[in-house]
């Protein structure tokens, strides 16, 4: 019997299918080591920067299993992602193995760019070895991302506040985020005028025609009495025009009409999937990612994670059967493209169906969604351009000098790979047919003011092209990106776009006047050279580590000195506090920024930044269980009881936080919000409502004594499931509400009981 061993349990199911009885096909479920979370000395830097990992959480048993199958397989096929964080994968399961007493003979590395069967026989029939160079490469990165997080963490702790972080990447990324929004802010919009004409031609309807001409006015640079001259001056002249526009003689003056060509766009990479899937699909980069995973794993699509733009000879002869088949001989075209990213590895090929013949697959409505525009964008590829036909039409009056009033439309003439791709398609602007000196009849003539709008804040898909671009981060990274700086609270969504708040400012600003070069586009696209380089075999892995972190370290260690980040200057004069009369200073709090006394804290008069006074902490009158005169051992400072406003509200809790992090919730509150449903792990308290950062969720009156908590309201039954993983005795966990389809589930997600409908399924 034979071993096979990938990453995701999903693909277990799909490889099975291909290989039958031979072999045992398993998971390793992610990586299962890694260096420890909060132990920084995890990497010996004195010795070479030697990582020390061990196994991950909740990793233990899946080791365990791995380690009893390999024993019994006559070889054992490590066949995980193939990419740097697969490779490294691959070569963790082999050290575990190794020191298990397991031969490396054994162990053979096998990689596939699609889950079909004659892919994974292939992978079979030429196995490899472990690419130490690819696994060193993604070693370097992540003792890299380490040092820097851990380094640029600690003094953002000190300078900032506890428990925000920095990083390599996402501070670059946060950097973009906060450059655009001091655009914005400084942004002065100009003044311009659009003219319009509503114009009728003897055999059309009535059709409106805009000026060449905007008529703007540039507001910066200029003082008070300059604008408004030139607002002036221009007025007059818009009004003239309307004047002369009014009274005049239309006729058409020309009519032009271009054609144009549309290339199909290249297939897709990981970047430009997330940007087509933002704009087309409204996913999110992490959604589009966690979707597209789904579908390779299901043997639908081609490894999600590349920024290749090639098609095999395989695909490329299957699309054409497509093309022809559907759509006719004469529109096929076979085409090469090149990747445009920085540093594109082109080691894959691009993100494409395993099978182009199928037009639909995936299980859930997002997978069709996706797999349908993978499908649509591959075979239009493949295609010939698209003609399409611009035309603009000129008119103006006879009888006075004006600027030209245009009217504009598309039409596409021959589809070419639209017809793949409609969803590309433009809407066609039909304008009727007009010969030059067709007299028009004028209506309306229409003057509309308007300012210019300061630049777009980036979207997501935008951010993901933007570090593309300046060749930060990598396929596989953008989407974590992403999510780590809005779990950091640094960004928060308005809409689709993303907007730093004032910690993400604060932070971003901190870390550009002290360690701007390590937070630079330069800095951080030349490092992920020197990582390409290790990955290739053509840099060491020790000296570029020595290069980077002697210099760092030694700056780190000088900026202890700095004062701290969150007094951010001067508020205005005028405003003073409401409590002493004195000054004010910018402060920056969990909330955002906010005015302090400048005589903080002997004064603790506050208020918004924009001028309404905020109520200070009052105290309760109690003594802190935790660390009052009555606690035991006692506290070098006796603890008192105060009222605090937080994010979800008001609650009550000891002055000495962060050092006593004792909470006391108000029982007007918890009255309000009990279920009445008793806790079957304390059997103390019942169930409660609270809200987190992830919305409402129920969890015991006895917290933090009793931590146990569900997702959903519970219903006051207990799950009667018979669990085999505890020899058939009955569940006993809590059952609360779920969906329309399914009325209510288990509340732990162990028992199958948690998913009704694969039960039922089953």
């Amino acid at each position: 019997m034979d071993l096979l061993i990938v990453e995701s349990p999903t693909k277990t199911k799909t490889i099975g299918k291909y290989l039958g009885k031979n072999y045992t096909v398993t998971s390793s479920v992610g990586h299962i080591r890694d260096l420890p979370k909060s132990n920084k000395i995890a990497i010996d830097i004195d010795a070479g920067f030697i990582p020390k990992y061990e196994i991950s959480d909740k990793k233990h048993q899946v080791v365990k299993e791995l380690i009893s199958l390999g024993k019994k397989a006559n070889t054992i096929y490590l066949a995980t992602d193939p990419d740097r964080e697969g490779e490294a994968i691959a070569w963790h399961i082999a050290q575990i193995l190794i020191e298990a007493k397991i031969s490396s003979n054994k162990m053979k590395r096998v990689t596939f760019n699609e889950i079909t069967k004659s892919a994974v026989n292939e992978a079979l029939d030429n196995p490899g070895k472990i690419d130490e160079n690819l696994r060193k490469a993604q070693e370097a990165r992540r003792v890299l991302d380490r040092l820097v997080g851990y380094d640029l963490s600690g003094i953002i702790w000190k300078k900032v506040r506890y428990g925000l972080s920095a990083g390599r990447v996402q501070s670059p990324a946060l950097r973009i985020l906060v450059a655009r929004e001091k655009e914005i802010k400084a942004f002065i919009p100009d003044l311009f005028w659009v003219l319009t004409a509503d114009l009728k031609g003897q055999k059309s309807e009535t059709l409106t025609f805009t000026c060449k001409e905007d008529f703007k006015v540039e507001m910066e640079g200029k003082d008070e009495k300059q604008r408004k001259k030139a607002v002036s001056d221009t007025e007059k002249t818009v009004k003239d025009i309307l004047t002369k526009a009014k009274k005049g003689d239309w006729e058409i003056k020309e009519i032009k009409e271009t054609p144009r060509k549309r290339a199909p766009y290249a297939p897709f990479t990981t970047s430009t999937l997330q940007q087509a899937a933002s704009s087309r699909l409204g996913f999110s980069p992490s959604r589009t990612m966690r979707t597209a995973q789904r579908l390779y794993e299901a043997g639908h699509i081609t490894y999600m994670r590349t920024d290749s733009v090639t098609l095999s000879k395989d695909a490329l002869k299957t699309i054409e059967k497509v093309i022809i088949g559907n759509y006719g001989k004469e529109v096929h075209e076979q085409r090469a493209y090149k990747s445009r990213a920085k540093n594109a590895q082109e080691a894959h090929e691009a993100v494409r169906p395993s099978d182009a013949s199928k037009k639909s697959a995936g299980s859930t409505d997002d997978q069709k969604r996706l797999y349908e525009l993978i499908w649509a964008r591959t075979v239009a590829s493949q295609m010939i351009d698209a003609q399409v036909k611009n035309t603009r039409i000129t008119a103006n009056i006879t009888n006075e000098e004006i600027p030209d009033f245009n009217l504009k439309g598309t039409q596409v003439i021959k589809p070419g790979w639209l017809l793949a791709d409609p969803a590309a398609r433009s809407e066609d602007v039909d304008l009727p047919q007009f010969a030059t000196g067709d007299k028009l009849d004028c209506k309306d003539v229409a003057e509309e003011q308007k300012e210019t709008t300061p630049p777009g804040r980036y979207s997501e898909a935008g951010l993901v092209k933007e570090l593309e671009k300046r060749g930060i981060g990598r396929p596989s990274t953008y989407a974590s990106i992403i999510k780590t700086i809005q779990d950091r609270g640094y960004v928060e969504k308005e809409g689709r776009s993303l907007k730093p708040t004032d910690t993400g400012e604060v932070v971003s600003d901190f870390l550009e006047a002290h360690f701007a070069q390590y937070i630079s586009d330069t800095f951080t696209a030349e490092m992920e050279n020197e990582l390409d380089e290790i990955a290739r075999g053509e840099r060491d892995y020790t000296k570029t580590l020595t290069d980077f972190y002697t210099p760092f370290q030694k700056d780190v260690e000088e900026k202890e000195k700095l004062d701290k980040a969150t007094d951010l200057g001067e508020a205005d004069p005028q405003m003073k506090c409401p409590q002493c009369k004195s000054g004010m200073i910018i402060k920056l709090a969990k909330t955002g920024r906010f005015l302090s006394c400048d005589t903080f804290p002997q004064c603790q008069g506050a208020r918004t930044v924009e001028g309404k006074e905020l109520e200070g902490p009052k105290e309760t009158g109690e003594d802190c269980p935790q660390c009052g005169p009555q606690a035991k051992p006692r506290a070098k400072t006796h603890g008192r009881l105060i009222e605090r406003e937080g994010k979800y509200g008001k609650f009550i809790s000891c002055n000495n936080y962060p050092k006593c992090k004792f909470i006391k919730e108000d029982p007007h509150e918890v009255a309000k919000k009990k279920t009445g449903v008793k806790c079957p792990q304390c059997s103390k308290g019942e169930m409660m409502e609270r809200n987190g950062r992830f919305g409402p969720f129920y969890s015991c009156t006895e917290y933090p004594e009793c931590k146990n908590a569900i997702k959903a309201k519970p219903t006051g039954k207990y799950c009667s499931h018979k669990r085999e993983d505890k020899e058939n005795q009955t569940c006993g966990a809590l059952m609360m509400e779920g969906t329309k389809t399914i009325p209510e589930r288990c509340s732990d997600k162990a028992c199958p009981n948690h998913r009704p409908d694969k039960l039922e399924r089953k």
